[in-house]
């Protein structure tokens, strides 16, 4: 009995001596999932900058609004034009009594009671009639047509957030001029979705692909731990610097955690260097002084 106890112990005693493999960690960046840069798409006076730094945007909210007097005048005049039913219903009418005077002028006609001739012209009254009446509803396709245009003309004069996040940067204000291609007005980021970029040592490529699943935890201030996954793992690899770039994805719905902060990310699934035991503290060599040599005395010298 005493035997096999002391066998245990000295395993467990080798067990605690190995090595133990540890999670690689590196460092990374976390930054906003996109960034987008809003321009004018016409040259036109600015009039209203809904949003300034730091305000949140949903997709799809009006951000900015350009001077557009004539443009809406011309829509609602385009619209009233694209409602208007007199014209029609005036040639409706007169093709439903020239098609009237057509049937009763058939029926005289086999009775003989009208000539041949006035036969032609009721029939040219009645083409003409539908001709005029496929004109009118022509014409109202054509303003309803000019309306979606003008429509369109007035929504250029506004432009809505491609995105949900927040505003980084205002750089032009209302009364200023917007050209296109020119000086953007605003900057957004979107962060309800975080971009955790980090560079591996090519030594790791292999170990990891898309789909695992990290930990993240931010530097101070922010700090905490946090999951992402790995969404790209680049195929082409840094020869110059031996490294390659991984991209994961942590979800940042209540936007806690801000774009641009440093922090370190761990790979479970790609252990790092073994932990060595400490070594055992090596004594000292104990150092033995040399003697000075021993001087004789010198020959006597036959005179």
């Amino acid at each position: 009995m005493f035997v096999k106890r002391k066998i245990v112990l000295c395993a467990v005693g080798l067990a605690a001596a190995l090595p133990v493999a540890q999670a690689a960690e590196f460092d990374c960046l976390m930054e906003p999932r996109r960034e987008v840069t809003i321009s004018g798409s016409i040259e036109a006076l600015i009039t209203n900058v809904r949003v300034d730094r730091g305000d949140f945007v949903k997709k799809g909210d009006v951000i900015v609004e350009f001077e557009s007097g004539v443009e809406r005048a011309s829509a609602e005049l385009a619209k009233f034009r694209s409602e208007m039913e007199s014209e029609v219903e005036a040639r409706r009418a007169r093709q439903v009594y020239a098609q009237a005077k057509y049937n009763r002028s058939i029926e005289l006609q086999k009775k003989s009671f009208i000539s041949p001739q006035e036969l032609e012209e009721v029939v040219a009254e009645r083409r003409l009639a539908d001709a005029e009446l496929r004109e009118a509803m022509d014409s109202r396709k054509l303003a309803e047509l000019e309306y979606k245009r003008a429509t369109e003309v007035v929504r250029l004069r506004s432009l809505r957030s491609p995105v949900s996040g927040v505003v980084v940067d205002r750089y032009m204000h209302p009364g200023e001029i917007s050209e296109v291609g020119a000086k953007p007005i605003l900057k957004l980021a979107e962060i309800s979705t975080l971009h955790v970029e980090a560079i591996l040592p090519m030594s790791a490529y292999g170990q990891i692909a898309q789909g695992d699943i990290a930990t993240v935890r931010p530097e101070a201030p922010v700090g905490g731990t946090y999951t992402a996954k790995i969404v790209v793992v680049d195929s082409v690899l840094d020869s110059a610097s031996g490294t390659f770039g991984v991209r994961l994805e942590m979800p940042n719905e209540d936007r806690k955690l801000p774009a641009g902060a440093r922090c370190r990310v761990e790979f479970a699934k790609m252990k790092g260097t073994p932990a060595r035991p400490a070594a055992k503290p090596v004594r000292p060599a104990t150092v033995t002084p040399a003697r000075p040599p021993t001087q004789r005395p010198p020959a006597p010298t036959n005179r």
